[in-house]
Formats: C-alpha cells, structure tokens, sequence
C-alpha cells in the first residue's frame, strides 16, 4: 500500500469533514441515541437512491452481507459511546480518549493480518496520545466518560481494520450502504432498553426542532455518505494505521472550525499550538519511517 499524495490529500479532506461534525453535534438538538438513528437513516436512504440513479446492482452475498451489518454494529455502538463519553464527562476526556484509536489499530491490525507489530508505530500511537492529552487538558473523576471513549477507539480501531479488508472484494458505496442500514438496525434493537433504562423516564425524543433537519441532511449526506465512503476507498491505497493516525487531527479540524464558526467562545491556548504539533509531527514522521522500514527489509532481501 503506497498512497499517492492525492491519496493522502483526499485523506485531510475527509478528516476536515469529520472534523465538522463536532460542530453539527451541537448545533442539533436531538440526543447521542437518537442523533446516531437519524445520521444512519438518511445515510442509507442517501446511498440507496444514488445505487438507483446509477442504476447499479445492491445485492451482495448473503454471508458477505451478514459480515457488512454486523460491522454496522460495531459502528452504530462506537458512535453511541462517543457521544455518551462526551455527555457523562467533557469533551476533553471523551477526545482524549479517542486518542488511543492509532495506538489500538498498531496492534488490532496486525492481528486481523496476522503479521507483525511493528515498534514505530506504537510509538507513534503514544505521541498523538500525549498531544491530545496536552491540547485537552486532561481532567480526572471521569472514569465512566473515559471507559466509554477508550471502548469507542477500540471499535474504531476493529471495523477499520476490518473495512480495510471487505473494500478489497466489494464496491465502498455497497459496503457503506449495508453498513449504515446496520448501524440503523442496531440503534432501534438498543432503543427498547435505552428508553426504559437511560433516559430518566423521558423516553425516546423523535421530534426534531428547528433547523434540526437541514443539519441531520448534511451530516448524514456530506459527513456520512460520502466521506465515509471515500475513507473506505482509501483504504484499498492507504493502510489502516496510517488512515487512523491521520482521523487523530480530526479534533485539532474541529476546534479550528468551531473558532471560525463560534468566534470568540471557542479559544485556543499555547497548548493546543504545542499539542497540535506534536501530532503532526506523528503524522508526519509516519511515511518516513515506513518509507525507511520498507527499504531496510529491501536490503535484506537483496542480501
């Protein structure tokens, strides 16, 4: 996998996209469960009517589709335990926990592969970690918020590993399509439990409020839809490790954006410069040192 330098181009776009999220996270009003409901939904009406208008065939093989919702699954819950993170705790612990995810692909990856862990990239890994944890401030007595997010990596981590494979034998927009109708399966199989047991008696908010719908559209068609499948396209070209190593400047996009957005509400301190350095220096020093790892087992096979 050797990615051109559009590859990776398209790649911060994508992320600055994600990074926009956050964004329409608070401007709608619905809550985590109910927000992740809607997303998948218009996602999957969204990519449906494009397989329409193309008129391209949907149906994959039944076992090849049981794998494709199943992974929807582990989406939806990673999705949900993101925003639950953030709702039981702050941001700053929820995004500091989203950090791990590089660090939980440099060993679910090679695991999925069978290949070997590779140094630099756990090392990498603990760098973004510490430069998320400088810009976010890491706060303690949130441990419930931070277990979330930790498990909301850690799912990141799997379905990316194991959307790294499935691209290679179906289209990105088939595999987003069924994935997306599974996450929006799994939302309404939790919502019996979420209603009785995690809303305080309020139950399940449907409605939406204001410009709820014009967000809910952008986030599910622009954020989703095709950011979502591009990244899956990616990933034919680019590695998984590589990929989520990039996703780590998503918050770094967000709060730039929010600044732009939000103005003066959102301030930046000297420590997000120094801890957004510190993870583009990860990012950075990543092709090299996979460039340089590449040419010494070269070497050796010459020899």
């Amino acid at each position: 996998m050797q990615g051109s330098i559009k590859d990776y181009l398209m790649l911060h776009m994508i992320v600055l996209i994600w990074g926009f999220t956050a964004i329409l996270g608070l401007l709608i009003s619905l809550p985590a469960l109910e927000l992740v409901f809607y997303r998948t939904l218009i996602a999957s009406f969204g990519v449906a009517l494009l397989f329409w208008w193309k008129k391209k065939p949907m149906l994959i093989p039944t076992s090849e589709m049981v794998k494709v919702v199943g992974t929807g699954f582990l989406i939806a819950l990673h999705w949900i335990l993101f925003f639950w993170s953030a709702r039981v705790s702050t941001a700053s612990v929820c995004l500091a926990g989203m950090a791990t995810t590089s660090l939980w692909t440099a060993f679910v990856e090679p695991f999925f592969n069978r290949s070997k862990i590779k140094w630099y990239e756990v090392a990498l890994g603990f760098l973004v970690i510490s430069g998320l944890l400088v810009i976010f401030k890491f706060e303690t007595g949130y441990w419930l918020g931070l277990a979330m997010a930790l498990a909301s990596a850690f799912l990141a981590a799997c379905f990316s590993v194991i959307n790294g494979r499935l691209t290679q034998r179906h289209n990105p927009y088939t595999i987003t399509f069924y994935e997306m109708a599974g996450a929006c399966l799994f939302t309404l199989l939790f919502m019996p439990v979420y209603s009785v047991y995690l809303t305080d008696g309020a139950g399940v908010q449907w409605v939406w409020q204001g410009l709820d719908w014009l967000w809910l559209l952008i986030l599910g068609g622009v954020c989703t839809v095709y950011a979502f499948s591009v990244s899956v396209e990616l990933m034919k070209r680019l590695s998984v490790f590589s990929i989520n190593l990039t996703i780590n400047l998503e918050p770094v996009y967000g709060i730039v954006l929010a600044v732009l957005v939000f103005g003066e509400k959102e301030k930046m301190t000297q420590e997000f410069y120094l801890g957004t350095l510190i993870i583009l220096v990860s990012v950075l020093i990543y092709p090299v040192l996979n460039f340089l790892n590449k040419r010494r087992k070269a070497i050796r096979t010459i020899q």
